[in-house]
């Protein structure tokens, strides 16, 4: 009796043990196939139907389509195409400021285009002080307009040699025709125009305001420059191999596991990504910082004095300022003489000034402010600047979210989704954004101790032009030399001593893959058997 119920027993173990699943047939890789050829790669080599899978390092280990060669093939296609999305975004991005720049520029440049084409019809009434110095007035405007270029001038230099030259001119002309200037005794008279204030106000008014203009809308056009050349330098950050083993894992391994029509989770996309640009990220404060004081700026164009009512007064205000000269000449040449002597013989009066006083007549800028219209262009203008930027100013933070939104699956799908080893819930949190908040990131392993040092010089770039805006809106001049080698530290202050703990916490705890399900089965097959002896062993037990 014994024997029988022993043997049956020991069969019924055998047939519930783990072993080769032999009764279902081999899964077809015919999917893979297609999709691999369709990628562009060989079929050589490509399994026709599902093979073990202790072979992968990259993807999760069990039955799959994928030697690997096609693990190492296809996760080098996750990085060409991660990078090549990357640098679409950035070419976008690009796109915008070189449309807010060339938009601001086509409008400044009018502006002051139309600034110097007034100039004949303010400056006329002065007669030959217009007509014998166009010359003067032509090069006012072209310094102007080489300063906004980029050009390494002085702006407040300018303007007092400017006003010195016209000084000189006007004196000259003014002059009693028996009189007769030397060019030392025209460059005495050039020198008082600080102390003596010949053309009363207008010319420490004018510069304030002019200064002002331009160096604000040099500095936003650099600003502008300045952003899209970075954007354009960070978009090329090759992506490390910690990420390509984490994006192939995201990507294509659901391929290799037969599971091609499932997307990944939203979250465990969200991971995946904000590890591999946890250094993009960390542009944020400075990128927002950056894209405010840009805007501060772009404001600043509207505030009185505006952009357009500056620039286009210029004329009005030399010829207030000549007017100013001329009605007082009498009262300068007197201070002249005292300071400078007496040219020759003296005149008893200045006919000419005279005479030329009453074909000016009177004009302040107020008479040539701009049209309505030009003051509601500058209103557009401003406020398609401001809405634009505010629009780019979470954009390192965005990117991922981006990404995720073409790679992942919707809200409703979180239950069914790819979570890195099988379909259901991805569960670990969401990382921060930036690079110290990745320490415990699940998908993605990094030392973030080591920052990236082209995007680090990028920082201090948006850092520097930062500050060259703010400068601008106090209306102090500003270079624009390259500062791309002048590098702060490199972000090491994140942790105590340059040490940081490296805690990797359990990586999933939810469904597990097929493996761990045949471990549950192997289990459950070990208790069927135990029980199924016990019950043999009570019997013979109870016989006795």
């Amino acid at each position: 009796m014994r024997l029988p119920v022993l043997l049956l027993c020991v069969g019924l173990c055998l047939c519930a043990a783990p072993g080769p699943v032999a009764a279902a047939a081999d899964k077809s890789c015919a999917d893979l196939r297609q999709f691999y050829t369709g990628k562009g790669f060989v079929l050589a080599g490509v399994p026709q139907t599902e093979i073990s899978g202790e072979h992968l390092r990259m993807c999760p280990q069990g039955p799959t389509c994928c030697t690997s060669s096609m693990e190492e093939s296809l996760a080098a296609w996750s990085k060409k195409e991660t990078e090549g999305l990357i640098r679409e975004a950035g070419r976008s991005l690009q796109a915008a400021f070189n449309a807010l720049h060339r938009s601001f520029d086509t409008y400044f440049t009018e502006l002051h285009g139309s600034s110097e084409l007034s100039l004949q019809e303010v400056l006329s009434p002065l007669g030959p002080l217009y007509t014998q110095n166009t010359r003067l007035y032509g090069d006012l405007y072209a310094d102007l307009r080489q300063y906004y270029r980029g050009s390494a001038l002085n702006l407040d230099e300018n303007l007092s040699e400017f006003w010195a030259h016209l000084l000189e001119r006007t004196f000259k002309i003014s002059a009693p025709a028996d009189v007769t200037l030397s060019e030392d005794y025209l460059e005495c008279v050039a020198k008082q125009h600080e102390t003596l204030r010949p053309f009363g106000d207008v010319p420490r008014d004018m510069k304030a305001k002019v200064i002002r203009a331009f160096v604000t809308a040099r500095s936003f056009v650099q600003g502008l420059l300045v952003s899209s050349e970075v954007v354009r330098k960070v978009s090329e950050v090759s992506l490390s191999p910690e990420c390509v083993k984490a994006l192939m894992k995201l990507v294509y391994c659901p391929h290799c596991r037969g599971l091609a029509s499932v997307k990944p989770c939203s979250n465990y996309c969200s991971n995946v990504m904000k590890g591999c640009l946890a250094n993009q990220a960390d542009l944020d404060s400075e990128w927002q910082n950056l894209i405010d004081t840009m805007i501060q700026v772009a404001s600043s164009f509207s505030t009185e004095p505006s952009l357009d009512v500056v620039l286009s007064s210029i004329p009005a205000r030399i010829y207030e300022a000549v007017h100013f000269l001329q009605e007082n000449m009498d009262t300068f040449t007197a201070k002249v003489y005292q300071t400078c002597g007496t040219p020759g013989e003296p005149g008893t009066g200045s006919p000419t000034v005279h005479e030329q006083r009453r074909k000016s007549g009177s004009l302040t800028a107020s008479d040539y402010k701009p049209s309505p219209t030009a003051g509601l262009r500058l209103e557009m203008q401003v406020s398609d600047l401001s809405s634009k930027l505010r629009e780019m100013r979470q954009y390192w933070i965005q990117l991922p979210v981006a990404l995720c939104s073409k790679l992942a699956a919707g809200g409703n799908s979180q239950d069914k989704c790819w979570n890195g080893i099988t379909k259901a819930r991805y569960l670990p949190e969401v990382m921060g954004d930036g690079l110290a908040n990745q320490i415990n990131n699940p998908e993605v392993e990094l030392d973030i101790t080591k920052p990236d040092m082209t995007i680090r010089q990028q920082i201090m770039q948006l850092k520097i032009m930062s500050n060259r805006l703010k400068n601008a809106l106090e209306g102090n001049d500003v270079d624009f030399q390259d500062a791309s080698d002048d590098i702060s530290g490199s972000g090491s202050g994140m942790c105590v001593g340059g040490q940081c703990a490296r805690s990797r916490p359990g990586l999933y705890a939810y469904t597990p893959d097929n493996n761990r399900v045949r471990g549950a089965a192997s289990s459950a097959s070990s208790s069927l058997c135990s029980l199924l002896l016990l019950l043999p062993l009570t019997a013979l037990l109870l016989q006795r």
